[in-house]
């Protein structure tokens, strides 16, 4: 009988974590992370769309200054490399905004899957749009390039091939609380390399991997955007961000 119990004891919590585990999305009826979700079309660019930054612009990253970031990554001919050391924070924190960003995976590294070319953009470190190598890669739809990871895959797969720079244009609305909790939720536009791949599309809360998340019962007014380390050398140009203020009624 004791060796019944134990036996229990440690399959239980095995059981529980696997029923939990990639659970079925109710916005979209698919499971977190499913391969059978349909691809979205590829649409040929012609890659990165450079944008100059504003004059009302905060430089994150020109080439040179990396001062914008807590540990900040290496910079190598203009260029900053995700580097060990972990994730890549900004000193100062953001809630509705605009983001310019250019990234590549570096030509020549093997991809497979999620593995060799990952990181991701987070707003407000919360959520996430996936940086990933999908011009040639297969990885699932809600984790290839410019998805909001684990809920919603990009409405076209706009990805420029390896080795070529590839632009974010990001629109970003932090969600709204109140004394109960989440008012609003958070809603975000994406333009990659000059494609709409997500147009003011709720996000049903903060991105995790195979599972899903709810809105916190609290959350901060403000807080860093951060790019993610995943063990790949992903490569960072031009990088801003614009703080959007609504204008005051009379």
């Amino acid at each position: 009988m004791k060796h019944s119990i134990c036996l229990a004891f440690f399959l239980f919590p095995l059981t529980f974590a696997n029923a939990e585990a990639n659970p079925i999305q109710p916005w979209s009826g698919y499971k977190v992370h499913d391969m059978e979700r349909p691809f979205p079309e590829k649409v040929k660019t012609k890659g990165a769309v450079t944008v100059a930054a504003p004059k009302d612009a905060i430089i994150l990253f020109d080439g040179e200054d990396t001062s914008a970031f807590l540990k900040p990554w290496p910079v190598k001919d203009g260029v900053m490399v995700a580097s060990k050391g972990g994730n890549l924070l900004t000193k100062e924190k953001f809630a509705d905004c605009q983001v310019h960003l250019e990234w590549r995976v570096p030509a020549g590294r093997k991809v497979e899957g999620q593995i060799g070319g990952n990181s991701g953009i987070f707003l407000m470190n919360l959520y996430e749009i996936q940086i990933q190598e999908s011009h040639t890669n297969v990885t699932y739809p809600d984790g290839q390039a410019a998805a909001i990871y684990g809920q919603h895959p990009p409405l076209k797969n706009a990805s420029s091939p390896q080795g070529e720079w590839q632009s974010y244009d990001i629109i970003f609305k932090a969600p709204i609380y109140n004394e109960d909790g989440v008012e609003t939720p958070a809603y975000i536009t994406v333009i990659h390399n000059g494609v709409v791949v997500h147009h003011a599309q709720e996000l049903q809360g903060p991105t995790k991997g195979r599972k899903i998340t709810p809105y916190p019962k609290t959350h901060a007014d403000k807080a860093p955007i951060r790019l993610q380390w995943h063990k790949d050398p992903i490569e960072f140009r031009n990088f801003w961000v614009r703080k959007i203020t609504t204008q005051k009624k009379k």
